[in-house]
């Protein structure tokens, strides 16, 4: 028995949004404005169209820039470094190999720095 079935392939390309926004709404400026409202719009990270509609319709725009202090930034890179570090002994001690002296120091070390990190971190938070 053979079944005829329809084979639809799937279209590639962007998804299909909910709502289209299709409507064109011009807006006559001169270069100094036309400036200060891209500048404006780039600095909250919006583009203009978008930044438009928002200034229109809410009468203020919410800033959507998140700027992490350098401190988070800096207690996020140790973090990756200590966690790299410590990634290459566990694959080193799965292996069935004993750690070597250095191996051992580096490993206290790290365990010393990881402990201070969660320290300067919980200190961060209060």
């Amino acid at each position: 028995m053979v079944q005829n079935e329809i084979i639809r392939k799937k279209k590639g390309g962007r998804p299909k949004k909910a709502i289209k926004k299709d409507q064109l709404l011009p807006v006559k400026c001169d270069k100094e404005e036309r400036k200060k409202i891209e500048s404006r719009a780039k600095s909250v990270n919006l583009s203009v169209s978008q930044y438009m509609r928002e200034i229109s319709l809410n009468g203020q725009i919410d800033r959507r820039e998140i700027v992490f202090p350098k401190e988070v930034l800096q207690l996020a890179g140790t973090l990756n470094h200590l966690a790299a570090n410590l990634n290459q002994i566990a694959k080193k001690r799965n292996g069935i190999e004993e750690l070597n002296a250095l191996e051992r120091a580096t490993l206290q070390i790290q365990s010393r720095d990881l402990k201070r990190l969660a320290e300067d971190i919980k200190n961060y938070l209060k």
